[in-house]
């Protein structure tokens, strides 16, 4: 088994709740839910532009564990809206188009923050990128 390596975006929760925004161990990459929120506090109403937000931070956490958007298994998309699913499920083809990994979404009550459409989490696995 490889080292485990955690991966910080700084947000402040991370150190109050005690977690990583990614955790790599070995070829394994987890990356935990992610918000559409920017580094000023301000999130855009847009589900599509949230989305795309969701997916820069992912890709960043990614890229610092050593992993590509195409490494990526697996998806979970937590959505709030139904309405909202064809815009979220756009971006994320935009995305995934060629990966394709496995992704679940499910319709929740609501998310921490009432601004938030969605949250993402995403795995994947170094070396066996897709496409």
């Amino acid at each position: 088994m490889g080292e485990r390596q955690l991966i910080s975006s700084g947000s402040p929760f991370e150190t109050s709740m005690g977690y990583s925004r990614a955790v790599r161990a070995g070829d394994r990459v987890v990356v935990a839910g992610t918000a559409p929120q920017s580094p000023d506090g301000t999130v855009d109403p847009d589900p599509a532009a949230q989305a795309r937000r969701c997916f820069a931070i992912i890709g960043a956490a990614l890229e610092a564990a050593g992993a590509t958007l195409s490494d990526v298994v697996r998806t979970r998309v937590y959505l709030v809206d139904t309405a909202d699913f064809d815009a979220i499920a756009e971006v994320h083809g935009e995305v995934f188009r060629e990966v394709r990994p496995a992704n679940t979404t499910i319709v929740v009550a609501a998310l921490l923050h009432p601004a938030w459409k969605l949250e993402v989490e995403v795995e994947a696995i170094l070396g066996v990128a897709g496409g």
